[in-house]
Protein backbone atom coordinates (compact mmCIF):
# COMPACT_ATOMS: atom_id res chain seq x y z
CA UNK A 1 0.00 0.00 0.00
CA UNK A 2 0.97 3.32 -0.26
CA UNK A 3 2.66 5.44 2.37
CA UNK A 4 0.33 8.40 1.32
CA UNK A 5 -0.06 10.30 4.44
CA UNK A 6 -2.75 9.22 7.24
CA UNK A 7 -6.31 10.93 6.19
CA UNK A 8 -7.23 13.73 8.11
CA UNK A 9 -11.10 13.03 9.78
CA UNK A 10 -12.92 15.44 10.89
CA UNK A 11 -16.59 15.84 12.76
CA UNK A 12 -17.79 19.30 11.44
CA UNK A 13 -21.17 20.67 9.07
CA UNK A 14 -20.11 20.53 5.75
CA UNK A 15 -19.93 24.43 4.66
CA UNK A 16 -18.04 25.31 8.00
CA UNK A 17 -15.37 22.40 6.64
CA UNK A 18 -15.35 23.94 3.40
CA UNK A 19 -14.75 27.10 4.85
CA UNK A 20 -11.61 26.28 6.62
CA UNK A 21 -9.96 24.24 3.24
CA UNK A 22 -7.20 25.73 0.44
CA UNK A 23 -5.31 24.57 -2.40
CA UNK A 24 -7.12 21.65 -2.64
CA UNK A 25 -6.77 19.41 -6.05
CA UNK A 26 -9.80 17.03 -5.73
CA UNK A 27 -13.38 17.64 -4.04
CA UNK A 28 -15.94 14.47 -4.12
CA UNK A 29 -19.07 15.79 -3.03
CA UNK A 30 -21.87 13.24 -2.00
CA UNK A 31 -24.66 15.27 -0.47
CA UNK A 32 -27.88 14.42 0.30
CA UNK A 33 -30.22 13.58 -2.95
CA UNK A 34 -33.27 15.15 -2.31
CA UNK A 35 -35.22 11.96 -1.70
CA UNK A 36 -37.48 13.29 0.30
CA UNK A 37 -36.53 10.41 3.05
CA UNK A 38 -34.64 8.72 5.91
CA UNK A 39 -31.88 6.60 4.52
CA UNK A 40 -31.47 3.69 6.34
CA UNK A 41 -28.95 0.99 6.21
CA UNK A 42 -27.93 -2.19 7.99
CA UNK A 43 -27.41 -2.31 11.70
CA UNK A 44 -30.11 0.84 11.74
CA UNK A 45 -27.68 3.41 10.85
CA UNK A 46 -29.54 6.37 9.15
CA UNK A 47 -29.86 9.78 7.71
CA UNK A 48 -32.17 12.15 7.19
CA UNK A 49 -32.99 13.62 2.88
CA UNK A 50 -35.95 15.43 3.76
CA UNK A 51 -36.33 19.51 3.60
CA UNK A 52 -39.09 21.41 5.17
CA UNK A 53 -39.80 23.22 1.55
CA UNK A 54 -39.49 22.48 -2.28
CA UNK A 55 -36.33 21.79 -4.43
CA UNK A 56 -35.35 25.97 -3.25
CA UNK A 57 -35.15 24.67 0.27
CA UNK A 58 -32.28 22.19 -0.73
CA UNK A 59 -30.41 24.51 -3.52
CA UNK A 60 -30.74 26.84 -0.69
CA UNK A 61 -28.82 24.62 1.75
CA UNK A 62 -26.36 23.41 -0.95
CA UNK A 63 -25.43 26.86 -2.74
CA UNK A 64 -23.55 27.61 -0.16
CA UNK A 65 -21.10 24.65 0.03
CA UNK A 66 -20.49 24.82 -3.80
CA UNK A 67 -19.63 28.44 -3.39
CA UNK A 68 -16.95 27.70 -0.68
CA UNK A 69 -15.63 24.22 -1.84
CA UNK A 70 -15.20 25.97 -5.21
CA UNK A 71 -13.18 28.97 -3.58
CA UNK A 72 -11.31 25.88 -1.84
CA UNK A 73 -9.99 24.10 -4.95
CA UNK A 74 -6.45 25.22 -6.37
CA UNK A 75 -6.48 26.70 -9.83
CA UNK A 76 -5.73 23.03 -11.41
CA UNK A 77 -8.36 21.45 -9.07
CA UNK A 78 -11.70 20.29 -9.92
CA UNK A 79 -15.24 18.67 -8.46
CA UNK A 80 -16.94 16.05 -8.73
CA UNK A 81 -20.66 16.23 -7.55
CA UNK A 82 -22.49 13.48 -7.14
CA UNK A 83 -26.41 12.94 -7.26
CA UNK A 84 -29.23 10.75 -8.86
CA UNK A 85 -32.44 12.20 -10.84
CA UNK A 86 -33.75 14.04 -8.12
CA UNK A 87 -32.00 17.02 -8.42
CA UNK A 88 -29.25 16.80 -10.38
CA UNK A 89 -30.48 18.74 -13.14
CA UNK A 90 -31.69 21.46 -10.90
CA UNK A 91 -27.89 21.60 -9.30
CA UNK A 92 -26.29 21.71 -12.89
CA UNK A 93 -28.08 24.66 -13.86
CA UNK A 94 -26.56 26.28 -10.34
CA UNK A 95 -23.19 24.88 -11.15
CA UNK A 96 -23.01 26.60 -14.24
CA UNK A 97 -23.82 29.74 -12.42
CA UNK A 98 -21.54 29.73 -9.75
CA UNK A 99 -18.33 27.94 -11.16
CA UNK A 100 -19.27 29.20 -14.76
CA UNK A 101 -20.88 27.18 -17.70
CA UNK A 102 -17.46 27.07 -19.50
CA UNK A 103 -15.76 25.73 -16.47
CA UNK A 104 -18.23 21.97 -17.14
CA UNK A 105 -16.15 19.11 -17.96
CA UNK A 106 -18.02 15.81 -17.90
CA UNK A 107 -21.52 14.75 -17.21
CA UNK A 108 -20.51 11.02 -15.96
CA UNK A 109 -22.90 8.41 -15.75
CA UNK A 110 -22.66 5.73 -13.16
CA UNK A 111 -24.15 2.47 -13.86
CA UNK A 112 -25.07 -0.31 -10.97
CA UNK A 113 -27.84 -3.28 -11.32
CA UNK A 114 -29.06 -3.28 -7.66
CA UNK A 115 -32.14 -1.81 -6.49
CA UNK A 116 -36.29 -2.31 -7.31
CA UNK A 117 -37.62 -1.86 -10.38
CA UNK A 118 -41.33 -0.88 -11.04
CA UNK A 119 -43.87 -2.05 -13.37
CA UNK A 120 -44.74 1.27 -14.31
CA UNK A 121 -41.73 3.05 -15.62
CA UNK A 122 -38.00 2.04 -16.52
CA UNK A 123 -35.62 0.86 -13.71
CA UNK A 124 -33.77 3.69 -12.29
CA UNK A 125 -30.21 2.57 -12.76
CA UNK A 126 -27.48 5.17 -12.32
CA UNK A 127 -26.77 8.04 -10.69
CA UNK A 128 -24.96 11.17 -12.12
CA UNK A 129 -21.87 12.94 -11.59
CA UNK A 130 -21.21 16.38 -12.45
CA UNK A 131 -17.45 17.33 -12.72
CA UNK A 132 -16.46 21.39 -12.91
CA UNK A 133 -12.81 22.49 -12.98
CA UNK A 134 -11.94 25.53 -11.17
CA UNK A 135 -9.99 26.68 -14.23
CA UNK A 136 -11.28 24.98 -17.51
CA UNK A 137 -8.09 23.87 -19.26
CA UNK A 138 -5.78 23.77 -16.23
CA UNK A 139 -7.33 21.19 -14.23
CA UNK A 140 -5.30 18.03 -13.93
CA UNK A 141 -6.65 14.84 -15.33
CA UNK A 142 -5.39 10.85 -16.28
CA UNK A 143 -7.77 8.97 -17.78
CA UNK A 144 -8.63 5.47 -16.60
CA UNK A 145 -7.85 2.91 -18.73
CA UNK A 146 -9.91 -0.13 -19.02
CA UNK A 147 -10.38 -3.37 -21.41
CA UNK A 148 -11.61 -2.80 -24.92
CA UNK A 149 -14.48 -4.32 -26.04
CA UNK A 150 -14.23 -4.46 -30.15
CA UNK A 151 -13.14 -7.24 -32.04
CA UNK A 152 -10.38 -4.61 -33.54
CA UNK A 153 -8.91 -3.61 -30.23
CA UNK A 154 -9.01 -7.33 -28.42
CA UNK A 155 -6.36 -7.57 -25.87
CA UNK A 156 -6.00 -3.53 -25.42
CA UNK A 157 -6.90 -1.28 -23.27
CA UNK A 158 -8.74 2.35 -24.13
CA UNK A 159 -9.70 5.46 -22.18
CA UNK A 160 -12.66 5.00 -20.15
CA UNK A 161 -16.17 6.89 -21.48
CA UNK A 162 -17.89 9.03 -19.57
CA UNK A 163 -20.58 5.71 -18.55
CA UNK A 164 -19.26 3.63 -16.05
CA UNK A 165 -20.64 0.23 -15.45
CA UNK A 166 -18.82 0.06 -11.83
CA UNK A 167 -21.15 -2.28 -9.84
CA UNK A 168 -22.95 -1.31 -6.39
CA UNK A 169 -22.56 -2.49 -3.00
CA UNK A 170 -24.43 -5.80 -2.33
CA UNK A 171 -25.31 -6.43 1.35
CA UNK A 172 -22.51 -9.46 1.11
CA UNK A 173 -19.93 -7.29 -0.18
CA UNK A 174 -16.97 -7.55 1.96
CA UNK A 175 -16.20 -3.98 1.84
CA UNK A 176 -19.43 -3.19 3.21
CA UNK A 177 -20.12 -0.98 6.20
CA UNK A 178 -23.58 -0.54 6.56
CA UNK A 179 -23.60 3.32 5.47
CA UNK A 180 -26.70 3.92 3.92
CA UNK A 181 -25.37 5.44 1.14
CA UNK A 182 -21.88 3.73 0.88
CA UNK A 183 -20.65 3.99 -2.56
CA UNK A 184 -18.29 1.34 -3.73
CA UNK A 185 -14.07 1.73 -3.67
CA UNK A 186 -14.10 0.93 -7.50
CA UNK A 187 -16.19 4.13 -8.02
CA UNK A 188 -13.80 6.57 -5.75
CA UNK A 189 -10.85 5.09 -6.76
CA UNK A 190 -11.13 5.96 -10.58
CA UNK A 191 -12.45 9.20 -9.45
CA UNK A 192 -9.49 9.90 -7.48
CA UNK A 193 -6.29 8.32 -9.93
CA UNK A 194 -8.31 9.84 -12.85
CA UNK A 195 -8.81 13.48 -11.02
CA UNK A 196 -6.31 14.42 -8.66
CA UNK A 197 -2.16 14.36 -8.94
CA UNK A 198 -0.29 12.11 -6.97
CA UNK A 199 0.18 13.52 -3.92
CA UNK A 200 -1.91 15.85 -4.52
CA UNK A 201 -5.50 16.86 -1.86
CA UNK A 202 -8.37 15.23 -2.16
CA UNK A 203 -11.82 16.24 0.05
CA UNK A 204 -14.73 14.54 0.88
CA UNK A 205 -17.20 17.34 3.29
CA UNK A 206 -19.88 14.19 3.55
CA UNK A 207 -17.90 11.13 3.28
CA UNK A 208 -20.23 8.95 5.47
CA UNK A 209 -18.70 5.77 6.14
CA UNK A 210 -15.52 7.13 4.49
CA UNK A 211 -14.59 5.79 1.21
CA UNK A 212 -12.93 8.66 -0.52
CA UNK A 213 -10.28 8.42 2.01
CA UNK A 214 -9.57 5.15 1.77
CA UNK A 215 -9.64 5.13 -1.62
CA UNK A 216 -6.92 8.44 -1.72
CA UNK A 217 -4.93 6.38 0.89
CA UNK A 218 -4.07 3.53 -1.53
CA UNK A 219 -3.95 6.00 -4.38
CA UNK A 220 -0.91 7.99 -2.61
CA UNK A 221 -3.10 11.13 -2.36
CA UNK A 222 -3.56 13.00 0.66
CA UNK A 223 -7.39 13.61 1.93
CA UNK A 224 -9.29 15.86 4.04
CA UNK A 225 -12.82 14.29 5.01
CA UNK A 226 -16.04 14.98 7.67
CA UNK A 227 -19.21 14.44 8.05
CA UNK A 228 -22.10 16.35 10.34
CA UNK A 229 -22.74 13.13 11.52
CA UNK A 230 -20.57 11.66 14.44
CA UNK A 231 -21.83 7.83 13.54
CA UNK A 232 -20.69 8.48 10.23
CA UNK A 233 -17.15 9.73 11.38
CA UNK A 234 -16.61 7.27 13.92
CA UNK A 235 -17.51 4.70 11.22
CA UNK A 236 -14.81 6.13 9.40
CA UNK A 237 -11.86 6.04 11.47
CA UNK A 238 -12.70 2.60 12.63
CA UNK A 239 -12.10 1.67 8.99
CA UNK A 240 -9.46 3.63 8.54
CA UNK A 241 -7.79 1.39 11.31
CA UNK A 242 -8.70 -1.09 10.13
CA UNK A 243 -5.82 -0.27 7.36
CA UNK A 244 -3.58 0.11 10.59
CA UNK A 245 -3.64 3.76 10.14
CA UNK A 246 -3.29 6.16 13.20
CA UNK A 247 -6.35 8.73 11.98
CA UNK A 248 -6.24 11.96 13.86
Amino acid sequence: MSQAPTPRVVHADALDLARTLSDVDLVYLDPPFFTGRTQTGRDERAFADAWSGDINAYLAWLDPLLVALRDSLAPTGSIYVHLDWHAVHYVKVRMDELFGYDHFLNEVVWLYGLGGSSKRRWPRKHDTLLWYAREAGRHWFEAARIPASSRRLAGQLKKAPDWWDIPALNNMAHERTGWPTQKPLALLDRIVRSSAPPGGLVVDPCCGSGTTAVAAHAAGRRSIVGDVSAEAVALTRERLRGLELSVP
